[in-house]
């Protein structure tokens, strides 16, 4: 999505965590050894998997609710057993899917205001499993299509405009499936198996494509360099070293790098920016994140410099690009659990420059939006279609998540839509936070001091300085009249 951007090389990008006020405390963490994140961040809410006793349950709070988490705040607790995962959908932030041990997956709507009492009842509650659910995963431009993996081999995909019933399933696997990612039209599917292979699958149809095993590399994590087509798989070696190896896309039967990186025992998470070119990878125990420059040439990879904290992470969550904070160059953001300490971290990732100079376009091309590029019909017919894109730049309209109340008839007088952001001005501040994002359509508006020398907002129009001046003097020669 950023091709049509120049290269960046960012030799210099800091990592910076919140201080004390700014995090989440008193989270009882689940102690799950499960292999997965535990946590999902969008720029409204954070839901984070809980230690529960009798069932499954996970936690919602407002990003903006800082500060000690009270151990009475409402709970989603509608599974049996223990959940798994937790995922927000990329283009609703008011919903989210999880999986559990009681072998179902589960789709939550929450309230725009969030959780003043425990959400028992799901949205939708999709049973086609037989054996626990382990790993789910939103499409990424087609809205209400939804994949889940089980300890039973197979991959379902769910379309959920329509009958619980899934509308294809993948029985390629003989073992289970250890991690999936699509690319970036979703029109592939990367899955890392526990027999060491990496398969590439038509996820219509469940078609093998391509099939690597690298018998020098124990594959646990896949995932797609969406703007390179290459794939990047986490594991070990055969000497037991966590290492991360390059793919190319168009052949699997060669690794085109493998890099050794250390002895610990611990997955190692890849994370990766298109819009920057750049991988993370943090590994599950470990207090360090180390983070690269990713290219299509020779070397391929370029390490920039590595985050170190003495507080080991059991997951970690990421905000997506529009809840980032332009204005302090924040690149990226990770939200780490910190089981030992029952704390959430959020921890950015920002390039060294100075505030006064605007908006960078170089750091912040078009990214991926929050609204679908296609409907389920699309893609099953075999449409491929990649993101909606969006500016990340304050004065940009940005795309709304919310669900649209209907139009309001030509002959009544149309009031403005609720400020959401407004009900949450009980919860404590997070400054790390940018509201840049917020959609237009809220009606946010900028005072205006006596001298008519600020700019002023008022839905998607902009009044500048000059004109400012020039209605200033139509009022002076009207009020001599």
């Amino acid at each position: 999505m950023s091709q049509c951007h120049s290269r960046v090389t960012f030799h210099h990008v800091i990592g910076k965590a919140a201080v004390k006020g700014r995090c989440y405390h008193g989270l009882s963490i689940t102690h799950s050894v499960q292999d997965n994140q535990f946590c999902a961040v969008n720029p409204r809410f954070i839901a984070v998997v809980t230690e529960c006793t009798g069932g499954g349950a996970f936690i919602v709070i407002s990003i903006h609710q800082t500060g000690r988490v009270s151990p009475l705040q409402a709970r989603v607790c509608g599974h049996s057993a223990p959940v798994l995962d937790v995922k927000w959908d990329p283009f609703n932030d008011l919903r989210l899917a999880s999986c559990s041990e009681d072998c179902t997956v589960k789709v939550w709507d929450i309230p725009p205001n969030g959780l003043k009492d425990d959400l028992m009842e799901p949205s939708k509650d999709l049973t086609a499993h037989n054996r626990r659910v382990s790993i789910i995963e939103w499409h990424p431009t087609a809205r209400d299509l939804l994949l889940s993996s089980a300890y039973d081999c197979r991959v379902l995909v769910w379309r959920l405009d329509s009958a619980e019933v899934p509308v294809c399933v993948i029985n390629t696997h003989s073992e289970l499936v250890l991690c999936l990612s699509f690319n970036a039209d979703g029109s592939l599917l990367a899955t890392a198996c526990k027999d060491k292979k990496i398969r590439i699958i038509e996820p219509r149809t469940g078609r093998l494509l391509q099939e690597s095993r690298c018998h020098s590399h124990k594959v646990s994590r896949i995932l797609f360099l969406w703007d390179l087509k290459m794939l990047v798989s986490t594991g070990s070696s055969c000497w037991n070293q966590r290492q991360f190896v390059l793919w190319d896309l168009e052949d699997l039967s060669e690794p085109l790098l493998e890099e050794d990186l250390d002895g610990c025992s611990g997955v190692i998470f890849p994370f990766y920016d298109a819009d920057t070119h750049m991988l993370y990878l943090a590994g599950k125990g470990d207090g360090n994140i180390r983070y690269y420059t990713v290219s299509a040439v020779k070397p391929y990879v370029q390490f920039l410099s590595e985050y170190r904290s003495a507080s080991p992470q059991r997951g970690l969550g990421v905000m997506p690009k529009r809840g980032l904070n332009t204005s302090a160059c924040e690149i990226f953001r990770f939200y780490r659990l910190v089981a030992v300490r029952d704390l959430l971290e959020p921890l950015s990732f920002c390039v060294p420059r100075k505030h006064s100079e605007g908006f960078h376009e170089d750091i912040y091309p078009l990214t991926a939006a929050n609204e679908p590029a296609m409907t389920p019909d699309e893609w099953l017919m075999g449409q491929n279609k990649g993101p909606l894109l969006m500016s990340l730049r304050p004065a940009a309209k940005a795309l709304d998540t919310c669900p649209t109340e209907p139009d309001t008839p030509a002959n009544q007088h149309a009031e403005p839509p609720p400020d959401l952001i407004a009900d949450l001005r009980d919860w404590t501040e997070d400054d790390t936070q940018s509201h840049g994002w917020i959609s237009s359509g809220f009606g946010q508006e900028t005072e205006v001091s006596a001298g008519l020398s600020h700019v002023v907002s008022q839905g998607s129009e902009v009044v500048t300085q000059k004109q400012l001046e020039l209605m200033d003097t139509h009022m002076h020669r009207r009020a001599s009249f």
